[in-house]
């Protein structure tokens, strides 16, 4: 029988028949695809003709499909639903592709033949598109190792793999540590919790098996729990294992892999000729230099330092008035920030909560692209990895555009945290061929399942994303969607958030669980006028997660990255009370993959532009406004990565923005 991961997909818009895919299947389909594309690259670079773009890039350009749809399926379950087999085929996996992408970067004759291509570049006649392919070619050859030669090629294979067995590893490390605990409450340490605690405990134990509610290390559940449990013994001990998610000791300790990682990565920038990792990292993204993602982290931590440090004054003044006496601690700053919203915002969470229903903030985020760019959304009925996941056509004007899958409920098997991946990238060569675009989030599960204001704007965040790749309108599946700069790569996805914020989207989709009703404008007022609250916590965990990041990478790589943190936070004079979004044993951001190392500021730059972005609408006709939608899709959200970000922004808004729309719109400036 034929493997049905390399069959032909006969299935609705090629989505990939999951029904018939069993864990058997992903191994032999590997190894066949990877000797396929083997195959492909050889004849590429045996090729006896004279190197041409055609013959060279747009061929690079033009293999590889069987590997593609092998990897997306594999690597979609692999984080959403994953299990022991699953797991050990991607730490099987892992080296083995490592040493096949090191096999093709270091492949000679077709680096030859690219540099002949880049070196002839200005006698090619090139579509805009196909000369900044052929430079990121041309580049990321270079800069993965390929004209290395004798040991120093050896060495960089050898880091390669080793690094992504490490990666592997980190990451179900911080799976298991979060999949193994659970903390049981009995019937009176529910006593305090509003009703969607109580019931999103009830649902995790009984997933858990537990024969009774529980609290997990899912943060749509732990986070809420540090918000309203009056018992201070149980937020310490639940906050406590949260902190030691990967720091537990044996065989999951993620500390050991952390130092190996940072130094693996120092002597890979170094083969490569830079002075450390973080000058190799930021050369391809719109900051450029170490520097200058410093400076700007630095312009935004002291405003935030300096509210949060003010907010823990009237936050301990708090708890002393409840009879605890001593310091704000980290399990106590969650607790008393929601009884302050209360008090000074009239603003109940468990009020709040029922207006914000899942299906209704679905169909907000898809409202919104309806208003903005012409989408429209139908379900469809078709099989997919997991019960729990939905799926929908995206037409405009009657024409296909992609298929949106939605994957919201957190369980045991799926990583933690929300990301966008596509399946399938838009692309018109070497044939027209739409997105197949998946969010997947870790929502509590509840009945009917409901958000907080945070896990809304989780979701447009990540419909953001969806949008970069379904409005993608490019040629080479290369530049396709959100392959571009890091540090720009946030740029829709934080955009996108502002339209929750918008009064007339409140006014139709947040309506009651229970009633129907809309959100009263009292209700709605508050909640718009509480969207900067505890701005100083927030910004101040995450800035400090981007500076630990930026010193891990950015010099000789510490023997202890738990001691180099430390003196980093000292250093800064980070509060007491507050702890990194991401601390080394977690960030799997960093750690598990290159993605986001030395590069987790890259929120921080989005923002800047996404602030002035959005200013952009407003000083137009408004949110909706049809000439800066248009804009944004010409400009940004269609273009993919075919042109420089900072080309891409000022062409959206006449020029580069500073930070005082972001200071402005986090509360921390006037």
């Amino acid at each position: 029988m034929t493997n049905p991961l390399l069959a032909a997909w006969a299935t609705p818009f090629g989505i990939a028949p999951f029904d018939r895919i069993s864990d058997d299947d992903f191994a032999p389909a590997l190894d066949e695809a990877l000797s396929a594309h083997n195959a492909e690259i050889d004849a590429i670079a045996s090729n006896p003709e004279a190197p041409s773009f055609a013959n060279t890039i747009e061929a690079l350009e033009a293999v590889g499909e069987a590997l593609n749809k092998v990897l997306s399926v594999f690597f979609t379950v692999a984080g959403a639903d994953s299990n022991p087999t699953r797991e050990a085929l991607q730490r099987d996996f892992s080296p083995k592709l490592a040493a096949h992408f090191a096999e093709i970067s270091g492949n000679k004759a077709l680096f030859a033949r690219i540099a002949a291509v880049w070196e002839a570049r200005d006698t090619l006649d090139l579509t805009d598109e196909q000369a900044r392919i052929l430079m990121i070619a041309h580049r990321d050859a270079v800069r993965s190792g390929a004209a290395l030669v004798g040991d120093q090629e050896k060495r960089m294979k050898e880091i390669k793999g080793r690094l992504a067995v490490l990666g592997t590893q980190f990451t179900q490390n911080l799976l298991a540590d979060e999949r193994a605990w659970f903390m049981t409450l009995a019937e009176e340490d529910l006593e305090g919790l509003p009703e969607f605690v109580v019931s999103a405990a009830h649902a995790a134990g009984k997933e858990k098996d537990a024969g009774g509610p529980v609290v997990t290390l899912s943060r749509s559940l732990i986070v809420p729990f540090l918000q309203f449990s009056p018992r201070r013994d149980l937020r310490e001990k639940a906050f406590r294992a949260w902190e030691a998610r990967g720091a537990n000791g044996g065989e999951t300790d993620n500390r050991a892999i952390a130092a190996e990682t940072l130094a693996l990565r120092e002597e890979r920038a170094q083969l490569l000729g830079y002075d450390n990792f973080a000058r190799f990292k930021l050369e391809t993204e719109m900051a450029k230099t170490p520097d200058a993602v410093r400076k700007l982290l630095m312009e935004v931590w002291e405003p935030a330092k300096a509210q949060a440090n003010s907010d823990a004054e009237v936050l301990t003044e708090m708890m002393h008035s409840d009879g605890v006496n001593g310091d704000l601690a980290p399990w106590d700053w969650r607790y008393y920030a929601e009884k302050r919203r209360a008090a000074e915002h009239d603003l109940d969470e468990a009020a709040l909560k029922p207006y914000f229903q899942l299906d209704r903030m679905i169909e907000a985020s898809f409202a919104c692209a309806t208003r903005l760019f012409g989408l429209e959304f139908t379900p469809l009925d078709v099989p997919l990895y997991h019960a729990d996941c939905r799926a929908w056509e995206v037409t405009r004007g009657g024409k296909h555009v992609a298929v949106f899958i939605g994957d919201y409920f957190a369980r045991g098997s799926k990583r933690s945290g929300a990301w966008c991946s596509a399946m399938r990238a838009q692309a018109k060569f070497p044939k027209v061929q739409s997105p197949i675009v998946i969010n997947v989030c870790n929502f509590a599960k509840s009945d009917p399942a409901l958000l907080s204001y945070d896990d809304a704007r989780t979701l447009f965040h990540e419909f953001g994303h969806a949008l970069h790749q379904m409005l993608s309108d490019v040629t080479y599946e290369s530049v396709s969607g959100t392959s571009v700069a890091r540090d720009f790569v946030e740029l829709p996805s934080q955009l996108y958030e502002h339209w929750l914020e918008v009064p007339e989207v409140l006014g139709e989709f947040a309506t009651h669980a229970g009633t129907g009703k809309a959100m009263p404008k009292e209700m709605l007022d508050k909640v718009l006028g509480a969207a900067t609250f505890d701005m100083g916590f927030q910004t101040v965990e995450y800035v400090a997660s981007a500076l630990v990041d930026l010193e891990f990478h950015d010099g000789a790589p510490p023997a202890d990255p738990m001691a180099k943190q430390a003196e980093v936070l000292d250093a800064l004079g980070m509060p007491a009370a507050i702890r990194m979004r991401h601390a080394t044993p977690q960030f799997a951001h960093v750690f598990a993959g290159d993605g986001y190392s030395s590069a987790y500021y890259s929120y921080m730059w989005s923002e800047v532009m996404d602030a002035d972005a959005f200013q952009a609408f407003e000083e137009a006709g408004g949110a909706f406004d049809a000439e800066r939608a248009k804009a944004l899709e010409t400009h940004i959200l269609s273009t993919g990565g075919s042109r420089d970000a900072a080309e891409l922004y000022v062409a959206f808004r006449g020029r580069l923005p500073g930070v005082e729309a972001l200071l402005k719109g986090r509360g921390l400036a006037a």
